[in-house]
């Protein structure tokens, strides 16, 4: 399979590269990095710390759509809606690891994906689908006796908050509870906030370091409280997934699709 990667140059770029390289099945057909960038014109490979592969990086993402059978996108909203629709018209297979979209970005990529197969999820790693799974059934199983509160961690230089992770988790509880997240949840603390709200859903951001990613989720009853915890050590387990995703894809007929898909949870 003819893998592009978006932004090749950057952490998650590079360790795309290393992981599609390395695993069978596929071929690494070319990566974008902005116009202007430093990294246009050099070897994909030398890039990530390989040997050179002998395929460069453009600043031209139709000519990748065009030359893919599937293309992992880790940029940004703004550019991630413009590839969605760049996906669709070359119906190429779009991985979507980008988060903080809004709804307009977010339409974009519906429509999208009535054209082609488009695979996005607020997280690609095994680990963290797996916890979506377990907080679903764990907030279906408990009355909204049990407040739940969600704990998130990321390196200092993450520009969303809360981060997209998180928000996928609430979205897990919500829909246990048979409630939509945006009218339960509460994302800021500040000052005398009276007393907690039966039913509501919480945040906590962090920031600082270089943390890849730790998240945790609460449930808080009286007596007792579960949690369920996920930390992620390396970016690998995003390339990992994204590359299974994209493989998962490639006889997929068009539909947005999710992680849970990929791995039949």
């Amino acid at each position: 399979m003819k893998i592009g990667v978006i932004g090749c140059a950057g952490r998650m770029g590079q360790m795309l590269v290393r992981e599609i390289t390395a695993t069978a099945g596929c071929t690494l057909i070319g990566g974008t990095d902005k116009v202007g960038g430093e990294a246009i014109g050099k070897d994909l490979g030398l890039l990530a710390g390989l040997d050179a592969l002998g395929v460069v990086a453009i600043d031209d993402p139709v000519a990748l759509f065009a030359q893919a059978d599937a293309v992992i996108d880790f940029s940004n909203p703004e550019a991630t809606e413009r590839h969605a629709a760049l996906a669709a018209q070359a119906e190429t297979v779009l991985v979507i690891g980008t988060t903080g979209l809004n709804p307009s970005q977010q339409a974009t990529i519906v429509q999208a994906a009535t054209h082609t197969a488009i695979i996005q999820s607020p997280n690609m790693s095994l680990g963290v689908n797996l916890l979506l799974a377990l907080v679903e059934q764990v907030a279906r199983s408990l009355d909204d006796g049990y407040d739940i509160e969600i704990l998130e961690m990321h390196h200092r230089n993450k520009v969303d908050a809360p981060s997209g992770t998180a928000l996928g988790l609430g979205r897990a509880a919500a829909a246990g509870r048979g409630v939509a997240l945006e009218d339960v949840w509460q994302k800021t603390r500040d000052g005398i906030t009276g007393a907690r709200p039966r039913g509501e859903i919480g945040f906590a951001t962090l920031r600082g370091g270089d943390v890849i990613g730790d998240h945790v989720v609460m449930f808080a009853g009286d007596g007792e409280r579960i949690e369920l915890t996920h930390k992620g050590s390396g970016r690998q387990i995003y390339a990992k997934g994204a590359v299974r995703a994209a493989l998962w894809a490639r006889d997929k007929t068009p539909g947005l699709y999710s992680m849970k898909d990929v791995l039949g949870l």
